[in-house]
Protein backbone atom coordinates (compact mmCIF):
# COMPACT_ATOMS: atom_id res chain seq x y z
CA UNK A 1 0.00 0.00 0.00
CA UNK A 2 0.63 3.49 -0.21
CA UNK A 3 1.79 5.50 3.07
CA UNK A 4 3.11 9.18 3.21
CA UNK A 5 5.97 9.77 5.98
CA UNK A 6 9.10 12.37 6.85
CA UNK A 7 12.27 11.77 7.46
CA UNK A 8 12.81 15.27 8.86
CA UNK A 9 10.74 18.17 10.35
CA UNK A 10 10.57 21.25 7.55
CA UNK A 11 8.60 22.27 4.80
CA UNK A 12 5.74 20.58 3.46
CA UNK A 13 8.35 19.21 0.33
CA UNK A 14 10.10 16.84 3.26
CA UNK A 15 7.11 14.51 2.56
CA UNK A 16 7.45 11.50 0.58
CA UNK A 17 5.33 8.32 -0.39
CA UNK A 18 6.65 4.96 0.27
CA UNK A 19 5.13 1.59 -1.09
CA UNK A 20 5.06 -0.49 2.30
CA UNK A 21 3.24 -4.16 3.55
CA UNK A 22 -0.34 -3.25 4.79
CA UNK A 23 -0.32 -3.27 8.90
CA UNK A 24 -2.45 -5.43 10.84
CA UNK A 25 -4.90 -4.68 13.51
CA UNK A 26 -4.46 -5.14 16.93
CA UNK A 27 -6.73 -5.85 19.79
CA UNK A 28 -9.53 -2.87 19.67
CA UNK A 29 -8.22 -2.32 16.81
CA UNK A 30 -9.87 -1.68 13.46
CA UNK A 31 -7.95 -1.55 9.27
CA UNK A 32 -9.53 0.70 7.61
CA UNK A 33 -9.78 1.25 3.61
CA UNK A 34 -9.14 5.04 3.50
CA UNK A 35 -12.09 7.17 1.08
CA UNK A 36 -11.05 10.39 2.53
CA UNK A 37 -7.89 11.79 5.30
CA UNK A 38 -8.50 15.03 6.89
CA UNK A 39 -5.48 17.25 7.47
CA UNK A 40 -5.32 18.98 10.39
CA UNK A 41 -3.46 21.83 11.65
CA UNK A 42 -1.58 20.09 14.42
CA UNK A 43 0.03 17.88 12.10
CA UNK A 44 0.83 20.36 9.84
CA UNK A 45 2.80 22.20 12.30
CA UNK A 46 4.60 19.00 13.81
CA UNK A 47 5.98 18.73 10.07
CA UNK A 48 7.19 22.23 9.95
CA UNK A 49 8.19 22.55 13.28
CA UNK A 50 9.78 19.24 14.20
CA UNK A 51 13.26 18.14 14.65
CA UNK A 52 12.70 14.74 14.43
CA UNK A 53 10.01 12.54 12.27
CA UNK A 54 6.68 12.37 14.05
CA UNK A 55 3.33 10.02 12.32
CA UNK A 56 1.07 12.00 10.82
CA UNK A 57 -2.29 11.93 12.33
CA UNK A 58 -5.27 12.92 11.25
CA UNK A 59 -9.40 11.94 10.53
CA UNK A 60 -9.95 8.56 8.57
CA UNK A 61 -13.27 7.32 6.73
CA UNK A 62 -13.94 4.20 4.68
CA UNK A 63 -14.47 0.79 4.96
CA UNK A 64 -13.24 -1.80 7.57
CA UNK A 65 -11.52 -4.55 6.02
CA UNK A 66 -10.15 -6.38 9.34
CA UNK A 67 -10.94 -6.56 12.80
CA UNK A 68 -8.68 -7.20 15.86
CA UNK A 69 -9.31 -8.99 19.12
CA UNK A 70 -11.70 -7.93 21.18
CA UNK A 71 -13.38 -5.43 18.77
CA UNK A 72 -17.15 -5.78 19.68
CA UNK A 73 -18.51 -2.68 17.42
CA UNK A 74 -17.59 -2.79 14.06
CA UNK A 75 -17.27 -6.15 11.57
CA UNK A 76 -15.61 -5.65 8.31
CA UNK A 77 -17.83 -4.11 5.48
CA UNK A 78 -18.91 -1.15 7.96
CA UNK A 79 -18.17 2.29 6.67
CA UNK A 80 -16.69 4.17 10.06
CA UNK A 81 -15.02 7.18 10.55
CA UNK A 82 -12.14 7.85 13.28
CA UNK A 83 -9.11 9.75 14.41
CA UNK A 84 -5.55 7.43 13.58
CA UNK A 85 -2.92 8.98 15.61
CA UNK A 86 0.16 7.02 13.75
CA UNK A 87 0.14 6.95 9.96
CA UNK A 88 -3.07 8.17 8.98
CA UNK A 89 -1.80 9.26 5.71
CA UNK A 90 -1.78 5.81 4.06
CA UNK A 91 -4.52 3.73 1.70
CA UNK A 92 -4.86 1.39 4.74
CA UNK A 93 -4.94 2.66 8.49
CA UNK A 94 -5.36 1.84 11.74
CA UNK A 95 -8.14 3.39 14.05
CA UNK A 96 -8.77 2.00 17.74
CA UNK A 97 -12.02 1.13 18.33
CA UNK A 98 -12.30 3.29 21.15
CA UNK A 99 -12.17 6.35 18.68
CA UNK A 100 -14.13 4.97 15.55
CA UNK A 101 -17.86 5.46 14.24
CA UNK A 102 -20.26 4.53 12.36
CA UNK A 103 -20.42 6.60 9.14
CA UNK A 104 -24.25 7.07 8.17
CA UNK A 105 -25.62 5.79 4.89
CA UNK A 106 -25.90 8.58 2.41
CA UNK A 107 -22.40 10.60 3.86
CA UNK A 108 -19.64 10.36 1.69
CA UNK A 109 -16.09 10.43 2.98
CA UNK A 110 -15.34 14.03 2.11
CA UNK A 111 -18.38 15.32 4.20
CA UNK A 112 -17.63 12.95 7.26
CA UNK A 113 -14.02 13.98 7.29
CA UNK A 114 -15.15 17.45 6.84
CA UNK A 115 -17.62 17.39 9.79
CA UNK A 116 -17.26 14.33 12.80
CA UNK A 117 -14.27 16.03 14.32
CA UNK A 118 -14.31 19.89 13.14
CA UNK A 119 -17.91 19.78 14.18
CA UNK A 120 -16.93 17.78 17.53
CA UNK A 121 -14.42 20.42 18.54
CA UNK A 122 -16.22 23.35 17.46
CA UNK A 123 -19.27 22.07 19.54
CA UNK A 124 -17.58 21.52 22.59
CA UNK A 125 -14.92 24.58 22.38
CA UNK A 126 -18.36 26.73 22.16
CA UNK A 127 -20.04 24.42 25.27
CA UNK A 128 -17.25 25.06 27.26
CA UNK A 129 -17.67 28.95 26.88
CA UNK A 130 -20.66 28.62 28.86
CA UNK A 131 -22.88 30.15 25.81
CA UNK A 132 -25.81 32.54 27.38
CA UNK A 133 -28.78 33.60 25.61
CA UNK A 134 -27.92 36.63 23.25
CA UNK A 135 -24.35 36.03 24.03
CA UNK A 136 -21.78 37.96 20.59
CA UNK A 137 -19.44 35.37 19.97
CA UNK A 138 -15.83 35.57 17.96
CA UNK A 139 -14.12 33.24 16.00
CA UNK A 140 -10.40 32.91 15.08
CA UNK A 141 -9.53 30.79 12.24
CA UNK A 142 -13.01 31.46 11.37
CA UNK A 143 -12.53 29.91 7.58
CA UNK A 144 -10.38 26.70 8.92
CA UNK A 145 -12.86 23.38 9.22
CA UNK A 146 -13.21 24.43 12.58
CA UNK A 147 -14.34 27.69 12.40
CA UNK A 148 -16.71 27.17 9.68
CA UNK A 149 -18.44 24.79 11.96
CA UNK A 150 -18.30 27.11 14.96
CA UNK A 151 -19.62 30.02 13.41
CA UNK A 152 -22.57 27.60 12.27
CA UNK A 153 -23.20 26.55 16.56
CA UNK A 154 -22.82 30.22 17.45
CA UNK A 155 -25.56 31.14 15.16
CA UNK A 156 -27.61 28.35 15.57
CA UNK A 157 -27.20 28.80 19.62
CA UNK A 158 -28.77 32.05 19.23
CA UNK A 159 -25.96 33.99 19.81
CA UNK A 160 -27.29 37.99 18.93
CA UNK A 161 -23.86 38.88 17.19
CA UNK A 162 -21.34 36.29 15.57
CA UNK A 163 -17.78 38.06 14.47
CA UNK A 164 -15.36 35.99 12.06
CA UNK A 165 -11.73 36.87 12.99
CA UNK A 166 -9.83 35.75 9.61
CA UNK A 167 -6.37 36.70 7.72
CA UNK A 168 -7.26 38.41 4.96
CA UNK A 169 -10.03 40.11 3.45
CA UNK A 170 -10.59 37.79 0.81
CA UNK A 171 -12.31 35.50 3.41
CA UNK A 172 -15.06 37.70 4.31
CA UNK A 173 -17.51 37.06 1.49
CA UNK A 174 -17.01 33.00 2.87
CA UNK A 175 -17.41 33.58 6.36
CA UNK A 176 -20.51 35.78 5.89
CA UNK A 177 -22.32 32.98 3.87
CA UNK A 178 -21.67 30.93 7.09
CA UNK A 179 -23.20 33.26 9.20
CA UNK A 180 -21.00 35.96 10.38
CA UNK A 181 -22.34 39.05 11.07
CA UNK A 182 -19.04 41.17 11.62
CA UNK A 183 -15.31 40.48 10.05
CA UNK A 184 -12.41 41.56 11.26
CA UNK A 185 -8.84 41.15 10.43
CA UNK A 186 -5.84 39.45 12.76
CA UNK A 187 -4.17 42.70 11.90
CA UNK A 188 -7.20 45.39 12.61
CA UNK A 189 -6.14 47.87 15.54
CA UNK A 190 -9.77 46.74 17.12
CA UNK A 191 -12.11 43.95 16.63
CA UNK A 192 -14.81 46.06 16.93
CA UNK A 193 -17.15 46.26 20.47
CA UNK A 194 -16.66 43.45 22.84
CA UNK A 195 -17.84 39.84 22.68
CA UNK A 196 -19.05 37.44 26.17
CA UNK A 197 -17.03 35.03 24.46
CA UNK A 198 -14.24 33.93 21.88
CA UNK A 199 -13.47 30.47 20.81
CA UNK A 200 -9.52 30.98 19.29
CA UNK A 201 -8.41 28.30 16.85
CA UNK A 202 -5.15 29.78 16.59
CA UNK A 203 -2.87 30.99 19.47
CA UNK A 204 0.52 32.60 19.69
CA UNK A 205 0.28 36.10 19.44
CA UNK A 206 -3.33 36.19 18.59
CA UNK A 207 -4.10 35.40 22.08
CA UNK A 208 -3.46 39.57 23.16
CA UNK A 209 -6.14 40.63 21.14
CA UNK A 210 -8.60 37.31 21.79
CA UNK A 211 -8.66 38.74 25.24
CA UNK A 212 -8.50 42.59 24.18
CA UNK A 213 -11.61 41.38 22.58
CA UNK A 214 -13.58 40.61 25.71
CA UNK A 215 -16.47 42.02 27.61
CA UNK A 216 -16.51 42.18 31.14
CA UNK A 217 -17.07 38.65 32.45
CA UNK A 218 -16.42 37.03 29.07
CA UNK A 219 -14.65 33.96 28.35
CA UNK A 220 -11.75 32.82 25.94
CA UNK A 221 -11.95 28.98 25.24
CA UNK A 222 -8.41 28.02 23.81
CA UNK A 223 -8.43 25.16 21.58
CA UNK A 224 -5.12 25.60 19.59
CA UNK A 225 -2.14 23.58 19.29
CA UNK A 226 -0.48 27.15 18.65
CA UNK A 227 0.05 27.98 22.37
CA UNK A 228 1.16 30.91 23.77
CA UNK A 229 0.80 33.38 26.42
CA UNK A 230 -2.46 34.75 28.35
CA UNK A 231 -1.75 38.03 30.17
CA UNK A 232 -3.06 37.28 33.68
CA UNK A 233 -4.03 41.30 34.25
CA UNK A 234 -5.85 41.59 30.72
CA UNK A 235 -8.13 39.14 32.15
CA UNK A 236 -8.44 40.91 35.48
CA UNK A 237 -9.28 44.07 34.55
CA UNK A 238 -12.14 42.60 32.15
CA UNK A 239 -13.34 39.75 35.37
CA UNK A 240 -12.43 37.67 32.60
CA UNK A 241 -11.36 33.82 32.60
CA UNK A 242 -9.72 31.63 29.68
CA UNK A 243 -10.85 28.09 29.36
CA UNK A 244 -8.59 25.66 27.75
CA UNK A 245 -10.48 23.02 25.64
CA UNK A 246 -9.30 19.55 23.88
CA UNK A 247 -11.86 17.13 22.27
CA UNK A 248 -9.93 13.94 23.08
CA UNK A 249 -10.22 14.31 27.21
CA UNK A 250 -13.66 14.27 26.20
CA UNK A 251 -13.71 11.15 24.37
CA UNK A 252 -11.71 9.77 27.18
CA UNK A 253 -13.12 10.41 30.17
CA UNK A 254 -16.58 11.62 29.11
CA UNK A 255 -17.52 8.53 26.45
CA UNK A 256 -21.14 9.66 26.91
CA UNK A 257 -20.91 12.88 26.26
CA UNK A 258 -19.17 12.61 23.04
CA UNK A 259 -21.76 9.65 21.94
CA UNK A 260 -24.36 12.21 22.29
CA UNK A 261 -22.80 15.23 20.50
CA UNK A 262 -21.78 12.59 17.95
CA UNK A 263 -25.21 11.84 17.21
CA UNK A 264 -26.53 15.28 17.55
CA UNK A 265 -23.88 16.72 14.93
CA UNK A 266 -25.23 14.16 12.40
CA UNK A 267 -29.19 15.75 12.93
CA UNK A 268 -27.39 19.05 12.68
CA UNK A 269 -26.17 18.02 9.61
CA UNK A 270 -29.50 16.53 8.41
CA UNK A 271 -31.40 18.76 9.32
CA UNK A 272 -29.14 21.42 7.37
CA UNK A 273 -28.23 23.48 10.62
CA UNK A 274 -24.26 22.07 10.21
CA UNK A 275 -23.24 22.79 6.71
CA UNK A 276 -19.65 21.38 6.29
CA UNK A 277 -17.23 22.80 4.01
CA UNK A 278 -14.16 21.21 1.74
CA UNK A 279 -11.27 23.45 0.74
CA UNK A 280 -9.69 20.72 -1.41
CA UNK A 281 -9.63 17.35 -2.25
CA UNK A 282 -6.20 16.25 -2.59
CA UNK A 283 -4.73 12.50 -3.96
CA UNK A 284 -2.87 11.54 -0.94
CA UNK A 285 0.73 11.62 -3.27
CA UNK A 286 0.54 14.93 -3.38
CA UNK A 287 0.05 15.64 0.59
CA UNK A 288 2.90 18.32 0.60
CA UNK A 289 0.39 20.58 -1.36
CA UNK A 290 -2.39 19.81 1.25
CA UNK A 291 -0.01 21.31 3.87
CA UNK A 292 0.83 23.87 1.78
CA UNK A 293 -2.42 25.55 1.29
CA UNK A 294 -2.60 25.06 5.39
CA UNK A 295 0.94 26.55 6.03
CA UNK A 296 -0.03 29.64 3.68
CA UNK A 297 -3.89 29.99 5.25
CA UNK A 298 -5.32 29.49 1.95
CA UNK A 299 -8.15 27.27 3.27
CA UNK A 300 -11.53 27.79 2.95
CA UNK A 301 -12.68 24.44 5.30
CA UNK A 302 -11.46 21.40 5.22
CA UNK A 303 -8.36 20.15 3.30
CA UNK A 304 -8.76 16.37 2.27
CA UNK A 305 -6.46 13.77 0.86
CA UNK A 306 -8.00 11.14 -1.00
CA UNK A 307 -5.94 7.96 -1.98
Amino acid sequence: MRRVRHEVGGSPEVLITEEVPAPEPGPRELLIRAEAIGVTLPTVRKVREGTEPVSLGGEVAGTVTAVGDEVTRFTVGDRVTGLCFSHAYAELALVHEAMASTVPERATGTETVALVRSGLVARGAYEAGRPGPGDAVLVTAAASAVGTLALQYAKAGGASRVVAAVSSADKADFVRALGADEVVLYGDESWGDPVDIVLDGVGGELLGPAVRALAPGGRLVAFSSGGGTVDAYELLVRSASAIGFQMAAVARTEPEVYARWLDELWELHRNGTLRPRTSARIPLAEAPRAHEIIESRRNLGKVVLVP
